[in-house]
């Protein structure tokens, strides 16, 4: 995988990106491929997605519908295998496929572990030999493999400046929880957050941050640090990534969905069915809900969940996680037939989102979301539920204000594992829906916020956009870390 002359006399500059085991960091990692390869005309960059045989799907599915009719040659997929893991069933190679919270914790692991993981990764990057490399922040060794081998290694972050710099800090400073149980996270600009030791993620609960240093050990010693966000979205926390000296160099790249709209030809069957459905719906009128692909609910949350859909009398599309075994209460299907919709498959969120009959997305914060949401201006009710999303959460109600808690602060205990969280009753979910999509509410005010960051978000990726600028800064950084590699020869 060595840099080659390319057809139009220029140099090819070959890359390989590694994503984690989830939907949410392979589809973003995906979509900065396909950024890259199409940042110059004459096609000099050519990235190669690493992924393990049961994840090579995922890459193919975001390909699909992010180059049909388009020459997508450029853009290669190679495969390593998976390691053998004690109790986690052969195949499950993704937490969308985890049956359990504790073979999403197997898979974890595993991708942290030098023994487990290293070996068939560094097999695959030595053979490849590419001029640089692009890391999910599990694989902390990447870095030391691309030193060894004199290539520059970008750690790719698929969450947001905010939620990753707020973790950093709380660790930095091994903040404590005050008298009322809650952690402040340190040198933030106001307004201060605030969070509950319940909601936060179980690093900072037990205080083992030996796994966390080495990521931002890791990030310092990489070439540079590329986040998928922009800067009229988080400007003030990208800004402190360089000045507080946490990496050499930052590139601010996103929303990278925006990047390419499927076209109408495209689109299967399943996603006009769901499209045709809203056609029938008036502008704002329908509550749009989805939790992700990894988070996992309980059946008692899930049926107050359907019951509270029901008593707003409003339509609702629902995405509920293909893993989850749960069955809806007896009848409800029924009675909200004419107004609901449960989508047991894949969905295609950014036209849902898209689409002016969406008045409100529930979510459960994950930055793919939050960054589809913003960047289709639609306001979100947060019900967050693993790791930085109960952060990120502060960022969308309290920061940006473009959202509001489902569960409002004090309703009742809300935690990471969703066997503590207590169950939202069918009331206040109704209570919560109704008051939002209210006329003139709280959901209007969210919306003309988040309409306005929409339009940021298009404008950073469009041509001399603060995104764009960053992504074309980013590969002539690395043809010129390139060049002074060959100049060394």
């Amino acid at each position: 995988m060595a840099s080659t002359t390319s057809n139009s006399g220029g140099r090819t500059l070959r890359v390989l990106l590694i994503p984690f085991f989830a939907t949410s960091h392979i589809e973003p990692f995906t979509e900065l491929a396909i950024r890259l390869a199409a940042s110059r005309p004459n096609a000099v960059v050519r990235p190669t997605i690493a992924v393990t045989p049961a994840n090579v799907s995922i890459v193919q599915s975001v390909l699909e519908r992010r180059l049909h009719g388009h020459n997508p040659s450029t853009i290669k997929i190679v495969t390593y295998p998976f390691p053998m893991v004690e109790g986690l069933p052969k195949g499950v190679e993704n937490l969308g496929k985890a049956s359990t919270p504790a073979d999403s914790l197997r898979i974890n692991l595993a991708a942290l572990s030098d023994a487990l993981m290293r070996p068939a990764q560094e097999t695959l990057i030595r053979a490849l030999s590419p001029d640089a490399i692009f890391t999910d922040m599990h694989f902390i060794w990447t870095s030391d493999i691309a030193k060894e081998l004199g290539v520059p290694c970008i750690a790719f972050n698929v969450m947001g400046a905010f939620p990753m710099l707020a973790v950093r800090h709380l660790i930095m400073d091994n903040v404590a929880v005050d008298g009322n149980d809650v952690a402040t996270v340190p040198r933030f600009p106001v307004p201060h957050i605030r969070i509950p030791r319940t909601e936060l993620p179980d690093i900072l609960r037990s205080r083992n941050y030996d796994a966390s240093n080495m990521v931002h050990s890791m990030q310092a010693d990489c070439f540079g640090i590329a986040i998928n966000t922009f800067s009229g979205l988080e400007q003030q926390y990208c800004e402190m990534y360089v000045r507080e000296g946490y990496v050499k160099r930052a590139y601010f790249l996103g929303p990278l969905s925006l990047q390419l709209q499927p076209s109408q030809a495209a689109k299967g069957v399943a996603d006009s069915r769901f499209i045709d459905w809203l056609d029938t719906k008036p502008n704002h009128s329908v509550v749009y809900l989805s939790f992700g692909t990894c988070a996992h609910i309980s059946d008692a949350q899930l049926d107050e969940l359907a019951l509270g859909l029901e008593a707003t009398r409003r339509s609702f599309m629902w995405v509920v996680r293909a893993a989850e075994k749960w069955a809806p209460p007896k009848g409800w299907e029924k009675r909200v037939e004419d107004r609901g919709l449960i989508i047991r498959v894949w969905a295609p969120q950014k036209a849902i989102l898209a689409h002016s009959a969406v008045g409100a997305f529930v979510t459960q914060c994950g930055w793919n979301s939050v960054l589809e949401a913003v960047a289709a201006g639609v306001p979100m009710l947060t019900w967050p539920k693993v790791y930085e999303q109960f952060i990120t959460e502060r960022l969308i109600t309290e920061v940006l204000g473009i959202g509001e808690r489902l569960w409002p602060l004090g309703a009742g205990l809300r935690s990471e594992n969703y066997r503590k969280h207590e169950v939202i009753p069918v009331d206040d979910v109704a209570r919560a829906l109704n008051t939002f999509m209210s006329p003139g509410g709280p959901g209007d005010m969210a919306r003309n916020k988040v309409m306005d960051l929409a339009s940021k978000s298009h404008a950073a990726m469009a041509e001399g956009g603060s995104s764009h600028r960053d992504l074309h800064r980013l590969v002539d950084d690395l043809m010129a870390a390139r060049g002074a590699k060959g100049s060394r020869l």
